[in-house]
């Protein structure tokens, strides 16, 4: 019997993303929350998850708390650190857009360049930048991890809006002011944004 180089030739690719969307039903793309420590992104993130899945609609948030315990757990926070961080985070990221799955990131990414990264590594027609601009005043109040006030005590350094610069982003698909709107009315205006886009 001759030898053949594909035995099976109709199985020797990886189904396509459309496959994946069509089984699950919707369009998939990343929404990244970008804000202040304390702005309320990971606490925006799991409502809009919340409500999404309330619609049949399958998501996977990645923050810090999953990310920085487990796949970026080798990484500190200089300059070089957190580039390396967020790269990561955009090429996870893009596996699970490319799986069909919204995908929500929640993560400080503290300047224009850091976000443009993350944007070209997903795919700028994929990615969805959220700018919770709530101000440093009312997240130094908040202060919900204790950080700022030891940043103020020098205990931490490199602290974004601290002793490190945030810059807000120029063109953002959606800005949330927490200090002014509730979890429920940031969540409300996101599914405006997102259900036409996520929804098949």
């Amino acid at each position: 019997m001759e030898e053949t180089k594909h035995i099976y030739p109709i199985f020797d690719h990886m189904l396509s993303r459309s496959d994946k969307e069509e089984l699950l039903k919707q369009h998939s793309v990343m929404i990244w929350f970008t804000g202040l420590s304390g702005s309320g992104k990971s606490t925006i993130a799991i409502a809009l998850e919340r409500e999404l899945q309330k619609r049949g609609l399958l998501c996977r948030i990645l923050d810090g708390d999953n990310i920085r315990s487990g796949i970026n757990n080798n990484l500190g926070f200089s300059a070089e650190d957190r580039i390396e961080n967020i790269r990561r985070i955009a090429e996870i990221g893009k596996l699970f857009v490319d799986t069909g799955i919204i995908t929500i990131a929640a993560f400080i990414s503290p300047n224009n360049d850091i976000r443009e990264m993350a944007a070209n590594i997903i795919g700028k027609e994929n990615f969805m930048e959220i700018y919770v601009s709530t101000p440093i005043e009312e997240c130094e109040r908040r202060d919900v991890k204790g950080l700022y006030a030891k940043a103020r005590k020098g205990e931490i350094k490199n602290f974004t809006g601290i002793s490190a610069p945030f810059e807000a982003p120029q063109h953002p698909a959606l800005s949330l002011d927490t200090s002014k709107l509730s979890v429920e009315e940031s969540v409300n205006k996101l599914l405006e944004l997102i259900l036409p886009r996520v929804t098949r």
